[in-house]
């Protein structure tokens, strides 16, 4: 791999968690308790936010394809 294209995934990757962080805590006061992130436990809330970054991180790849 070269620097570059490290670099790109790099920032493609920053990007999507950052995305999905801020789409899961947009969202976090209108889900129901139980899908809300307790901090220091692996719970329903972490795996939904994991969610909307890896569909952040598809939706970035997807464009850049077809770009």
């Amino acid at each position: 791999m070269s620097k570059p294209s490290v670099l790109v995934n790099y920032l493609e990757t920053l990007l999507a968690i950052i995305l999905g962080n801020v789409v899961y805590f947009v969202l976090a006061p209108s889900l129901p308790p139980a899908a809300r992130h307790h901090r220091f436990h692996l719970d329903l809330g972490m795996i939904l936010d994991f969610w909307f970054c890896l569909v952040a991180y598809g939706l970035i790849r997807t464009a850049r394809k077809w770009r």
